[in-house]
């Protein structure tokens, strides 16, 4: 593939994304559906005193959203959870171009920068994160 979009890092990283797989039994879901692409994840989180433990999904979508989950499921882990909605916001503003590369949370989101020109793909990206942000949401309604 030539396309600037699906550079070698985001394949495999796509890759990786295509086998996480869902967890048995996950503190918190959620799904999140792109009707524009027709691209789906559901993003599973282990949680244990607010500290992610376990990521799953399941993702059909495209080579962009499969490697985003990836990222997810690889940088999340041991992490706070309110960390994953600073993260879908620094990712949503580092493609609009409001924020730079140096300012990523996670040094492996800077794989996404041909994307910052593919307004069109940025949803594709940003769909795990949404997921993964609104899991953490639900977090406050299953400690309620």
């Amino acid at each position: 593939m030539n396309d600037p979009l699906y550079q070698a890092e985001i394949l495999e990283l796509a890759k990786q994304g295509r086998s996480i797989g869902r967890l048995e039994s996950p503190t918190v879901s959620a799904r999140v559906d792109n009707p524009i692409c027709g691209d789906r994840i559901t993003v599973d989180l282990a949680i244990t005193e607010d500290r992610i433990t376990d990521v799953g999904a399941k993702v059909q979508g495209c080579a962009l959203c499969q490697a985003a989950a990836a990222i997810i499921a690889i940088e999340s882990i041991g992490t706070d959870v309110d960390q994953l909605t600073r993260v879908r916001d620094s990712v949503a503003a580092y493609l609009a171009g409001t924020t730079a590369e140096a300012a990523l949370p996670w040094t492996r989101l800077a794989n996404f920068a041909p994307v910052r020109d593919a307004r069109s793909r940025h949803d594709c990206v940003l769909l795990p994160f949404k997921a993964a942000a609104n899991a953490v949401a639900t977090l406050e309604t299953v400690n309620s």
